[in-house]
């Protein structure tokens, strides 16, 4: 609007100044005895006094690029055989029996990449081809005069062919695109972030001018795919324009379809983003609008909030209901992860749990150790017993299990609390045999934190079956790893020594009491006095 009154006031301060040829006689224009020649004025007085609008500044060449692809019937014929062929060597011929200009071999050569992805073709040979060779010198002679649609897909298609970035027509291209940025729409810059951000990642210098024009034209930004697209691709390596995109997502949550609200929630869970406005628009929406919701949805929800730690007891509801009816069919690794996003939040579902306590007991051969420790770590978080206790307990495991645990031992030490948990409740005895069978996987020298933690999960699983559980005779760890030992890297805070020195007063002397005890059962002891004898 501001461009069109801009206009209009340079057509009416200009006009008298600006007569058609028929204001005035000829023979008033020239002096007395000079023969009158006639000249071709321009059409139309406005083209003198042309002002571009916004649109055309964010839109480059492409109103021009449309009219001369439509206007011309040969590019539109060869456009249409480029696109059609279906293999490179088509291609490649159109090349030979046409004489091409810089946009045509573009599209040539963004075909070529497109059939090689689809076909799984070698890029090598199409790069090494005299023919591709030709394409890209008609490009590189021409490449001012590339469309910029054409240009951006163009730059795109030489990356997914392997082109060698420090090639001098792959540069110059490269450096067309740079200068033209100004003129890309603000799709096209969003295409090319994408793509950027897949291929190149934070390094790219391309990639950080072109998040720069999208953070100073995000005004522009419109429809919801490309929001979805920026949050998940390019969000994570620009936080000011992540900020941008979430108020805009806020604007438009009501347009989002399921899909596009599980995208946008693990776009925020990955990158830790807990927008709690933005969180609470998407979750009325989706509980006012869909009713349905696939499992993938359902999981990646529920993951995302547990990330976030974001609460919404009616979304967990109807997560967990319509969660319910598919358990029987998912796979072991689905379970684990729903049982643990639950247990992240700390928010149970009686019926859903008790559903996943009866899929572990009728797919004990189907889950490994780990997802066995996932699902009873997720019952422990969630202080949940199940129904059947004494047969979920008691459940019949693969003979080969201890040998699983005592593998786990050295990578992964779940499996320890995966027999910790269950003391809590009626201890295998079995779980605990493992224990003494995994000391050797524990030289006395590796003082690794990892080991050292493992080490006194150990200490910790041993204590408990001798001190808690009668019935369990061994057998134990052995002596030598019960020697007290202080853990890696801890340091006595301020606190901590101010509390000692003020007790040592209390006393009389630190002779009277012993301080910071490291205890044969992995417990530490700060402080203890003797009151009494």
């Amino acid at each position: 609007m501001a461009a069109r009154l801009v206009r209009r006031c340079c057509w009416q301060h200009f006009t008298p100044f600006i007569s058609p040829p028929s204001a005035f006689p000829a023979s008033l224009l020239v002096p007395t005895g000079k023969i009158i020649m006639t000249r071709a004025l321009p059409p139309t007085p406005l083209a003198l006094f042309h002002t571009s609008s916004p649109l055309s500044w964010a839109d480059g060449f492409s109103i021009k690029e449309q009219v001369e692809e439509g206007g011309n019937p040969e590019h539109k014929v060869m456009g249409q055989l480029i696109e059609t062929a279906v293999s490179p060597q088509e291609l490649f011929q159109l090349s030979q029996l046409h004489a091409l200009n810089s946009n045509q071999a573009s599209l040539i050569i963004t075909q070529l990449s497109r059939l090689a992805m689809e076909n799984k073709l070698e890029t090598e040979k199409i790069l090494q081809d005299e023919r591709f060779q030709h394409l890209i010198s008609i490009v590189d002679s021409q490449i001012s005069q590339v469309w910029n649609n054409t240009l951006v897909n163009l730059f795109k298609s030489l990356c997914s062919l392997g082109m060698d970035s420090n090639r001098k027509e792959m540069q110059s291209v490269e450096q067309e695109v740079l200068w033209r940025l100004r003129r890309l729409t603000f799709r096209q810059l969003a295409s090319l972030a994408e793509f950027l951000a897949i291929r190149q990642g934070k390094e790219s210098k391309l990639l950080n001018e072109v998040i720069k024009k999208l953070e100073l034209r995000w005004t522009e930004l419109e429809g919801t795919r490309t929001v979805v697209m920026l949050m998940g691709k390019v969000g994570h390596i620009s936080p000011a324009l992540m900020d941008r995109l979430e108020d805009k997502a806020l604007e438009l949550a009501e347009q989002f379809n399921p899909d596009d609200i599980r995208k946008i929630t693990l776009a925020l869970a990955y990158q830790n983003r807990r927008c709690v406005p933005l969180l609470r628009a998407l979750s009325y929406h989706l509980l006012q609008k869909h009713s349905e919701l696939s499992l993938n949805i359902l999981m990646d929800l529920i993951f995302a909030y547990g990330k976030l730690n974001f609460h919404q007891p009616q979304v967990f509801q109807k997560i967990a209901t319509d969660l319910h009816p598919h358990l029987p069919s998912m796979t072991p690794v689905e379970v684990t992860r729903c049982a643990r996003s639950f247990a992240l939040l700390k928010w149970l579902s009686l019926p859903l749990f008790e559903a996943v306590a009866q899929y572990t007991l009728d797919n004990t051969k189907q889950l490994s150790v780990t997802h066995l420790c996932g699902i009873i770590l997720s019952f422990a978080r969630l202080n949940f017993q199940p129904s059947g206790s004494e047969d979920f307990f008691n459940m019949p495991l693969p003979t080969n299990t201890p040998r699983s645990f005592i593998h786990l031992g050295s990578s992964n030490p779940s499996w320890t609390d995966y027999a910790g948990c269950w003391m809590s409740s009626q201890t295998p005895l079995w779980a605990l045999g493992c224990v003494s069978t995994s000391a050797p996987l524990l030289p006395p020298g590796n003082q690794s934190i990892k080991a050292q933690n493992l080490r006194l999960k150990l200490i910790h699983i041993n204590a408990a079956a001798k001190l808690e559980t009668p019935e369990y005779q061994g057998p134990f760890l052995p002596l030598e790893m019960l020697s007290t030992m202080e853990p890696a890297g801890e340091k006595v805070t301020l606190l901590q020594s101010t509390l000692r020195e003020a007790l040592a007063g209390l006393l009389g002397s630190r002779d009277n009491g012993r301080f910071d005890v490291h205890t044969i059962y992995g417990w530490h002891i700060g402080e203890c006095v003797l009151l009494s004898s």
